[in-house]
């Protein structure tokens, strides 16, 4: 390719420089990443949920914009733990923050004063990564009285030289407009990494697990512990059908929460499915005959094989 030809590639039809970037979404547990992504997006791929720390997987969503592409990637919450499965999602967020070209770190405004905000503070002093621009989001402003905003934006410039600060409520989508044209105004020049149709490089499998691992947490949040992780088995198209066979497991750590799951007379389980099945449909794009197990695997969240097998440790 030549360079006349490379050049034009970066160029959008307004004559303005095409501009692509990863875009790291930091923060500690509970504070909006998900909510914020998905709402980037304009289309649901990462859990919501009241539970703080449901993000277990580095979850990639691609916006495409006329003049840019924007890579956001949804991590784990960043907090201190001595948990070995806690320390896998800890260190699977500081490897996208590594490789970002923008972290975007999100505080919640609501609630500024949080340990887990200063670990954060302190990788980036420690200039890990020290390429990346760092955008800070305030979150959830609309629970903030104004009289209090100004000076905790003050305090917070003060505290880290970040290149922008935006306050935003990802909930109702305020300011995220600006948000967005601050992202891409920071994004290098450079041609897009994935071809305009692509949402994540995920494939469908993780996102029907995911789906079925929301359900699961938002029906049982107060009887279960984050002791459940879902495997899809199995997606086969009927031929000549508009219908398709997904199989998968739900993972507990013990008999009694898999009593849990399954519910008396299998009624839980079935209420899972049933949420779950309209949101795998709208994926797949055509009707589908889901069939759940639920299976006991003792101890997995401190088991390194089941770690990897369930995708939260590197292989």
């Amino acid at each position: 390719m030549d360079v006349t030809e490379s050049k034009q590639e970066t160029t959008t039809r307004t004559g303005e420089e095409f501009r692509a970037a990863y875009v790291a979404i930091i923060g500690r547990p509970n504070v909006g990443k998900s909510t914020l992504m998905n709402r980037l997006l304009q289309q649901k791929l990462s859990i919501v949920s009241p539970r703080p720390q449901t993000t277990w997987h580095r979850i990639l969503g691609i916006r495409n914009l006329p003049q840019a592409q924007l890579l956001f990637l949804d991590t784990p919450g960043m907090h201190k733990s001595d948990a070995v499965f806690n320390q896998g999602l800890v260190r699977s967020a500081r490897r996208a923050m590594a490789d970002a070209d923008i972290i975007l770190w999100l505080l919640d405004a609501s609630r500024p004063e949080d340990p887990d905000d200063q670990l954060i503070l302190e990788q980036l002093r420690e200039g890990k990564p020290t390429r990346a621009t760092v955008i800070l989001a305030l979150n959830k402003v609309d629970l903030v009285e104004k009289p209090l905003l100004l000076p905790m934006i003050d305090r917070w410039r003060e505290a880290y030289p970040v290149a922008e600060i935006i306050p935003i409520s990802a909930t109702k989508g305020d300011n995220l407009a600006r948000l967005e044209s601050v992202l891409v105004q920071h994004a290098p020049v450079g041609r897009p990494f994935y071809p305009p149709e692509e949402l994540s490089d995920r494939p469908e499998r993780f996102f029907i697990a995911e789906s079925l691992r929301e359900k699961v947490f938002g029906l049982l949040h107060e009887e279960l512990p984050y002791a459940v992780a879902v495997q899809v088995e199995a997606v086969r198209a009927r031929e000549g059908r508009d219908l398709t066979d997904v199989e998968a497991t739900i993972y507990v750590e013990k008999e009694s929460q898999k009593a849990i799951v399954i519910g008396a007379g299998g009624q839980m389980l079935k209420k899972i499915g049933a949420l779950a099945r309209p949101e795998i449909e709208a994926m797949l794009e055509t009707r589908v005959f889901l069939r759940l197990w639920v299976k006991v695997l003792e101890g997995w969240r401190t088991d390194q094989v089941a770690l990897k097998r369930f995708g939260y440790l590197e292989p």
